[in-house]
């Protein structure tokens, strides 16, 4: 996908709707609309999904602990949330086969009461998914629970539930919505940075962009704004209005990546309530093992990064539960990531702020939606240009469509698919199983770059191949070594010392793709392994 090409385009084009950001929620609403038949452009001052929408608990899910929330206050928006989330789970393991895939999460259990109590409340959430239940619920015995996870601790266990929800490649997820949405016809660019909005007559009809590749300035003219930008929503709306009162709260999400040995290869953890009363999650991915937890008030910032009590406070729950006791030599990679949530006068913390999201408009016609989670970005999609085709002049051919649009790689994707790409070109069990999982249907293409002489490995232990960073070059817009790292590839949040080896030579394929000279190079390394010295 060229990127000049689709700067061209938004230069020279007015559009039905600009989208202001490139994470999930933006991506969703340039699917939503494109097709339908509208024209929209999409400008992230970023990468896509650099910031909230990659580094998310890779969960896809309802949320048992909103459905708690909703029972035990009775709480009709946090109901409203699960329901929705649950049936948006059904339709993203559908929709993108590729890179979302259903998880069993085992709840340890230390106190016979317990069991009652988070059983009947599985079940509940069981029930609310309706058709779109995974599998049913269960207790699991001591022993039986043992088997699933052995890293658990013996002493004191009672048994366990598990339950159902689903898991993904939330950054690649993301890249892919944006692919097919440039593929319905919108246009979409990253590292355009919206640093004004165009105002005519007191009604906003567009934006200034700053091209942060080349330092070009432009106007993208379109009769609708919407502004998307998840955490940094408020700084779009005083652009609007300086006096605009704050619309969202900032709690952070951290997690650190372990080694494999740390959780079984197929079965998630949940341990419900921490000291805190937030709940911390355990999981396989990618062949290591991811542990986090959210929810904790977080200042604003574009490169957030985890704090050491942050990292501390996960070692230590670990500790309790598990007879493996993890230390900071284990972790492989840490980050955190700001989630954007609605503010409500009312909470007392920003565990109580609801993920529900919010759509708003201006008095000069900027429209907002904030709040709301990965799981329901294709709902709120929905929600919002719903809400642009009610109150514009606008009349698109085609209702939504986006609960049956395949996400790119989705459509012909085979769970065996791994057999074929290792019996054609070569390759081995974990690469060829790597590359079904990340591009679906399109994985042949990149295996075909490999067979073309980029099929070495990027890094010792990992499968990822020269070739992805060709690929995302030529195909995903990558456009510096991090995207390529972090993003097209995952390999700087699975592993951040080998990412660092990685670096010289992803700058060296990019540089070739590029035209990069010497000190443009130069200058891409220095700044990638500055991001990932400081944890992305």
């Amino acid at each position: 996908m060229n990127r000049q090409q689709q700067l061209d385009q938004l230069k020279n084009r007015t559009f039905d709707l600009l989208v202001i950001g490139g994470g999930a929620t933006g991506a969703g609403i340039a699917l939503d609309a494109a097709t339908r038949g509208l024209s929209v452009a999409l400008v992230e001052r970023g990468d896509f999904s650099e910031g909230t929408s990659s580094r998310s608990t890779k969960l896809v899910h309802g949320g048992v602990r909103y459905l708690e929330a909703a029972v035990k206050h009775l709480d009709k928006v946090q109901y409203q949330l699960v329901r929705d989330a649950l049936r948006e789970r059904g339709i993203i393991l559908r929709l993108a086969p590729h890179l979302a895939w259903p998880i069993p999460l085992l709840t340890p259990l230390y106190k016979a009461w317990e069991v009652p109590y988070y059983f009947s409340g599985l079940k509940a959430y069981d029930l609310l998914a309706g058709h779109e239940r995974l599998k049913p619920s269960r207790f699991v015995p001591r022993s039986r629970a043992l088997e699933e996870f052995p890293q658990l601790k013996e002493e004191g266990l009672v048994g366990g539930v598990e339950y159902y929800d689903g898991q993904f490649d939330d950054a690649r997820m993301n890249v892919a919505v944006v692919l097919t949405a440039l593929r319905e016809g919108a246009v979409a660019a990253n590292y355009a940075e919206v640093t004004g909005l165009v105002k005519e007559g007191g009604r906003v009809r567009g934006a200034e962009v700053h091209d942060r590749q080349s330092g070009e300035r432009f106007v993208v003219r379109a009769s609708t704004v919407v502004n998307a930008t998840g955490p940094f929503t408020d700084l779009i709306r005083r652009m609007d209005d300086p006096d605009a009162p704050p619309m969202v709260v900032t709690s952070s999400g951290v997690h650190i990546v372990l080694p494999g040995r740390f959780s079984p290869p197929e079965t998630g953890l949940l341990i419900p309530k921490t000291d805190d009363g937030r709940v911390l999650f355990v999981l396989p991915w990618m062949g290591h093992t991811l542990a986090g937890t959210t929810d904790e008030p977080a200042e604003l910032s574009f490169h957030p990064r985890p704090r050491d009590e942050e990292i501390d406070y996960i070692l230590r729950h670990l500790k309790r539960y598990f007879a493996l006791e993890p230390t900071r030599a284990d972790i492989l990679a840490a980050w955190s990531g700001l989630r954007p949530l609605v503010k409500d006068p009312k909470a007392h913390d920003t565990a109580e702020l609801a993920r529900d999201h919010l759509i708003s408009e201006s008095d000069s016609g900027l429209v907002t939606i904030a709040g709301g989670k990965w799981t329901t970005y294709r709902k709120m999609a929905e929600d919002l240009v719903d809400y642009v085709v009610r109150t514009r002049d606008l009349h698109p051919p085609h209702g939504c469509v986006t609960d049956r649009v395949f996400i790119e790689g989705g459509a012909a994707f085979d769970p065996e698919g791994w057999r074929r790409l290792a019996e054609t070109y070569g390759l081995d069990e974990a690469a060829a199983r790597h590359l079904n999982r990340s591009y679906g249907d399109r994985a042949g293409e990149v295996a075909e770059l490999a067979d073309g002489g980029f099929g070495s490995r990027l890094a010792e232990g990992h499968p990822f191949l020269e070739a992805e960073i060709v690929w995302a070059v030529r195909r995903e817009m990558a456009v510096t070594p991090i995207d390529a790292l972090a993003r097209r590839t995952r390999l700087a949040f699975l592993d951040q010392k080998a990412a660092l080896a990685a670096l010289k030579r992803t700058a060296d394929l990019m540089a070739a793709e590029l035209g990069w000279g010497v000190q443009e190079q130069q200058a891409q390394v220095d700044e990638a392994r500055t991001r990932l010295l400081e944890a992305l």
